[in-house]
């Protein structure tokens, strides 16, 4: 039944679609659909607006309309739907989702020979330093035993493309997840970093985004992960300009 009530409207003209109210909201009202933020469900938001401070561009206020009633039953059913499943290899044996570590790859002193005249890709006598796989955000299971005691690198997946010295300055001697908040859940993801930071005893964390709106929700899902889940973790933000250049750090 629609009542006269407090809700959330979205500008659309100012949202740029970065994400960042998104985990301000602990109903799970907001989702980018269509690169914009959009309630999913009136029933979903309370109106109370604590999202509101997240968006740099004021594109949300807090208006009276028709709305349906709030819904705490309808609210709780619908998290526990966001709630990302702990599964072990698919049947079908996808590599992607087998649980795999690795040991450090020795790095070799720079070697140009990629970069050369009639090189062949793949013979450079560097190793990679990935230590685990998968690297998705959302294939990682908490459990997965690369995380325990880890020191972790959250990256945006344009990062690894932008910045030259990747394996060397970032990944090297971390734990990598990587993933992107403006196409993928971002309520998964902080349920997702909850539980990890609930059962791993991470270390520390670095996050390492660009500097385009739709990475600028990153750490503060991870910031989000860290409370729901009671921790202070030490934290690093990396930020890296389209040319791979950090603009800035700390």
């Amino acid at each position: 039944m629609k009542v006269l009530r407090k809700i959330i409207q979205i500008d659309d003209e100012l949202c740029d679609g970065c994400g960042q109210c998104i985990p301000g909201c602990a109903e799970g009202a907001l989702q980018i659909i269509d690169g914009k933020v959009r309630i999913v469900e009136d029933k979903y938001c309370d109106g109370l607006g604590a999202c509101l401070g997240e968006c740099p561009n004021n594109a949300l206020k807090v208006i009276e309309r028709e709305a349906e009633e709030f819904d705490e039953d309808a609210v709780e059913e619908h998290l526990k739907k966001q709630k990302p499943e702990e599964k072990g290899t698919m049947a079908c044996g996808c590599p992607s989702t087998q649980i795999q570590s690795f040991a450090p790859g020795a790095v070799a002193k720079d070697a140009a020979c990629c970069s050369e005249a009639g090189s062949t890709i793949g013979q450079s006598d560097e190793e990679s330093t990935l230590t685990n796989w998968p690297v998705q955000i959302k294939l990682i299971p908490p459990a997965a035993p690369f995380l325990a005691d880890a020191d972790l690198l959250v990256t945006a997946d344009c990062v690894p493309v932008v910045f030259p010295a990747f394996q060397k300055e970032l990944l090297k001697g971390r734990v990598v997840m990587m993933g992107c908040p403006k196409f993928d859940d971002v309520q998964e993801y902080i349920q997702r970093f909850a539980e990890i930071f609930k059962t791993a005893n991470i270390k520390s964390v670095t996050c390492a985004i660009m500097e385009v709106p739709c990475c600028s929700s990153l750490p503060t899902i991870i910031k989000k992960g860290m409370e729901a889940a009671q921790k202070d973790i030490p934290f690093k933000q990396i930020v890296l300009s389209a040319r791979g250049k950090v603009i800035d750090q700390g």
